[in-house]
């Protein structure tokens, strides 16, 4: 028999998307994925497990390949209906070295064993009465089971299917493989448990530790982002230089330097965000003009990404006045407020100003120990929305991107821009404090949770409501 844990075989015929269900509901990316029919030929159990605990099991399958035939040596073996789980069990044990029926063999041996039925047809091509001997002979294992439409064509013919598969299956689901977000697998979760009193319980705990491992993926990712946004935000490069060096050229080599190393340590952290969510080969593709894809030093990308100018002033406006608020709070309002006034003036005036210069240079020492040029931090009040605004949109991007999705990470661009002016003005007004205090060289501690606190808070909402044509 079956371990313990809930398992279903995913069975059906060759090229119907089986294999990415197994994908996306086992969040495993290996799972081989083809349009060529038969590419699974031998039965592959994917355990799914949360802190190294198995959780659930899918099976994924080979397609029917002789129903008809098997049908008949079953039917010419059975006396009455009590008998059919042992007459298909009785196939499996015979036929298992016979080549003619292998697939069959390998589809049916799980369910003999235990598992439950998840049974997978294309919504998009017409219904056949040719699929009733492969429903049929599911019917003979007497286990659970659950019919899947899935969805891989242009067609829609989900009705003529609905009504079909009803007659064989107590519970009738279409399900997108392919762009399933987290919810709707979540929902799948709880349906397979409605198959069998004994798996929902498991499935149930499954879920709510599902949602958990998605709430800690969230605050890793969130510190991975802090953590990119804080080195970017002091990062600095140097280089030394004789009397005689030509500032003008090394002055252009030191940005590219600093712009460089800040554009490697973006696509570490993308690429370490990917790899909690177990999308470690994800890669972004260049079609066009993906929001992604758009450099992060260039014009476009601070349109896309940061705050509007307005925004830019309004929301350092708001943080100057809660940073002086706290002066305000500390001299127990003996300070008339002005602490709050001139904050936001402050803060209002920097974000506005500022936001043109990307970094300032400084020489560094005397004749005698030699001179040290110096560019960075970076100074422009706009450049950690944009860092935001990216690591925002492409956490979006991976989180509900399910493991079946072997397409690259392509976001269109739309007309619409500044995209970090979709976050909430309040949330706003609580990044803008704690990037001030890391501009100011406080990023550690208090000041670190709270910024890593805040980033989280971000990542709850969803920035593709201000992207058209999104993913």
């Amino acid at each position: 028999m079956m371990d313990q844990i809930p398992t279903f075989a995913v069975v059906g015929r060759p090229n119907k998307g089986k294999s990415s269900i197994v994908a996306t509901l086992a969040e495993n990316d290996r799972v081989a994925i083809s349009p060529t029919p038969g590419t699974t030929r031998v039965a592959q159990r994917h355990v799914f497990c949360i802190d190294s605990e198995p959780r659930y099991a899918l099976v994924d399958t080979p397609g029917f390949q002789r129903p008809r035939e098997l049908l008949t040596w079953l039917q010419k073996r059975a006396d009455s209906a009590s008998d059919r789980p042992s007459v298909v069990a009785d196939f499996v044990r015979l036929h298992e070295a016979d080549p003619r029926f292998l697939d069959e063999c390998e589809l049916l041996r799980p369910l003999v064993e235990g598992a439950g039925i998840l049974y997978v047809v294309d919504g998009a091509k017409p219904y056949g009465a040719e699929y009733e001997l492969e429903m049929e002979i599911l019917q003979w294992t007497g286990r659970p089971r659950m019919a899947l439409i899935n969805l891989i064509g242009e067609g829609d013919y989900l009705e003529q299917w609905r009504q079909a598969l009803g007659q064989y299956f107590s519970i009738v689901r279409v399900f997108d493989a392919i762009h399933a977000d987290f919810e709707k697998r979540v929902s799948l979760l709880r349906a397979f448990g409605e198959l069998n009193e004994a798996w929902r319980a498991p499935l149930e705990t499954a879920v709510k530790e599902l949602a958990a491992e998605r709430s800690r993926r969230q605050t890793r990712s969130a510190r991975e982002i802090a953590d990119n946004l804080v080195m970017a935000m002091t990062r600095s490069e140097r280089v030394r230089m004789t009397d005689s060096d030509d500032v003008s050229p090394i002055k252009v080599q030191l940005r590219e330097r600093l712009q460089e190393r800040i554009r490697q340590r973006e696509q570490s952290a993308m690429k370490r965000v990917q790899a909690i969510y177990l999308h470690g080969d994800l890669d972004r593709e260049v079609k066009g003009m993906e929001l992604l894809a758009t450099d992060l030093f260039t014009n476009e990308s601070w349109e896309l990404f940061g705050l509007a100018k307005s925004q830019l002033a309004v929301t350092g406006a708001l943080s100057g006045a809660a940073v002086g608020g706290g002066i305000d709070l500390m001299l127990g309002g003996a300070s008339l407020l002005l602490g709050a006034g001139i904050g936001a003036l402050l803060g209002g005036a920097g974000a506005w100003f500022g936001g043109e210069e990307l970094a300032s240079f400084k020489v560094m020492g005397n004749a005698v120990g030699g001179r040290v040029l110096q560019v960075g931090p970076v100074e422009a009040k706009n450049f950690p929305w944009v860092l935001l605004g990216r690591a925002w949109l492409h956490h979006r991007l991976v989180a509900e991107r399910n493991h079946a999705w072997r397409a690259a990470l392509v976001v269109a661009v739309s007309a619409e821009q500044n995209l970090m002016d979709a976050v909430p003005g309040s949330l706003r007004t609580e990044i803008a404090v704690a990037i001030r205090r890391v501009a100011k060289g406080d990023a550690a501690g208090d000041s670190y949770d709270r910024l890593v606190a805040v980033i989280d808070k971000l990542l709850e909402h969803d920035p593709r409501s201000k992207i058209a044509n999104g993913v």
